[in-house]
């Protein structure tokens, strides 16, 4: 084993989280290491943008690299009954400025992270793809760098002060401390697939997601890409999608678009393009946020329920948040859990005023539409959460939900270890 190396953060995990925290910390001068287990380019799934990805990858410096791709624009969201009958498409132009967060992008993941991780690169960081992390280096109860594995079996170690964990739903920080938790309730499956040559909307609309209902509230979304490629898939129940004893993600998604015409009469000129996917139970969230010389970003710190497409912005976000309290925690020379109290709470934050709406678009009782009829003053709050402005106060919001669903309680965990209040829950 060759000598240790040293840096200011390593980065283990190059995806959207890893890849800001890297790009945002390099900003501030500070020397970077990310590793990656696989070879970029690389499949995933979580392909919609929101509007308030915006200013994370403006920080970063992405918005001229998206308005240059070929990536398909996305101007607006529907919703589409079982019985085909589609809403009028929600503009997001309407509530934001059309030259900045009002447009957004449906972009193909593998791309997407590949650009994510070249702009990490031109901004100075090192990346060293095809490595495994197979160990998280202590010091007593401080983290102090990672053991790595290359692909052809040689192994090093890297010192830092600070490691972030960036694995997604790998979450090695969280699994192998036991701190992963699941949601009491969204423990939902999704089967999905891609079509080349569906249909698409005509004109501003070719680029809008749809999200269309079948029965049990479950719901189909519908994504249409560059190159002719729509990707879509459903979510529902896994006891409704695994009625009458099918477990074939191919039968169960064929069998689920005869539930909703528009999603049928949409694919039907289409080809699909051979492969199904599937996932289970994925909503959790990890105990703790951090230890002392270690943050959780991203999907490693917690993934929610797909439906509003927040997975990428809850990423980003966390991850240029991260960026600036590591260097205010180098700066000061104090790597501790406590300098991470304001990111756990601000991402816990953040997460539980996405999750309460999620919850309540499960709940059977409830129509968004319903509750804006009925308080015209919420209408605005309820937009700017969907589009994941989702740092703001919607007491007043929630206040109004809770008439006629019950708002559940924040999840008692996502602070730094040594700062808990509440029980945990039961383990994933």
């Amino acid at each position: 084993m060759k000598s240790p190396e040293n840096f200011d953060v390593v980065v283990v995990g190059a995806g959207p989280a890893g890849s800001s925290a890297a790009t945002a910390l390099a900003q501030h001068g500070r020397r970077v290491l990310v590793l990656e287990r696989e070879k970029f380019p690389r499949y995933h799934i979580g392909e919609s943008l929101i509007p308030f990805t915006y200013h994370a990858l403006e920080r970063i410096g992405m918005i001229p690299r998206l308005r240059q791709s070929a990536f398909t624009r996305k101007y607006s969201v529907q919703f589409v009954s079982p019985s085909g009958r589609a809403s009028q498409p929600f503009y997001f132009y309407n509530r934001y400025d059309r030259e900045t967060v009002a447009q957004t992008w449906q972009v193909l993941r593998s791309d997407f992270d590949q650009m994510l991780v070249d702009n990490a690169r031109e901004h100075g960081v090192e990346v060293r793809e095809e490595v495994e992390v197979v160990e998280l280096l202590r010091d007593g109860d401080r983290h102090v760098g990672v053991r790595a594995r290359t692909r052809d079996g040689q192994e090093y170690t890297v010192h830092a002060p600070v490691t972030i964990d960036a694995t997604g739903r790998e979450a090695i920080a969280a699994t192998h401390n036991a701190w992963r938790r699941r949601d009491p309730k969204l423990n939902k499956v999704a089967v999905w697939t891609y079509y080349e040559g569906a249909l698409r909307d005509p004109g501003i609309d070719e680029g809008g997601t749809t999200v269309a209902f079948i029965p049990d509230k479950g719901w189909f979304w519908y994504i249409p890409q560059h190159n002719n490629r729509v990707s879509v898939g459903v979510v529902a129940d896994g006891k409704y999608l695994a009625r009458d004893g099918v477990k074939d993600p191919e039968t169960i998604f064929h069998r689920e678009v005869k539930e909703n015409r528009w999603i049928e009469e949409h694919l039907a000129p289409g080809r699909c393009l051979g492969e199904y996917w599937l996932t289970a139970e994925y909503t959790f969230r990890s105990q703790y946020c951090a230890t002392d010389g270690l943050l959780l970003v991203g999907d490693a710190f917690g993934f929610l329920d797909p439906v509003f497409s927040s997975g990428v912005m809850l990423a980003l976000k966390s991850g240029v948040m991260a960026a600036d309290t590591i260097h205010e925690a180098l700066s000061a020379g104090d790597v501790s859990a406590a300098r991470f109290s304001g990111y756990g709470a601000a991402m816990s934050s953040s997460m539980e005023n996405m999750r309460k709406l999620v919850y309540a678009f499960y709940d059977p009782e409830v129509s968004f539409r319903t509750v804006a009829d009925r308080h015209p003053s919420v209408a605005d709050d309820l937009t700017d959460c969907l589009s994941g402005d989702v740092d703001k106060d919607f007491s007043r919001m929630f206040a109004a939900f809770a008439e006629i669903t019950q708002i559940p309680e924040p999840l008692p965990f996502g602070m730094p270890k040594g700062f808990e209040t509440k029980p945990a829950m039961a383990t994933a």
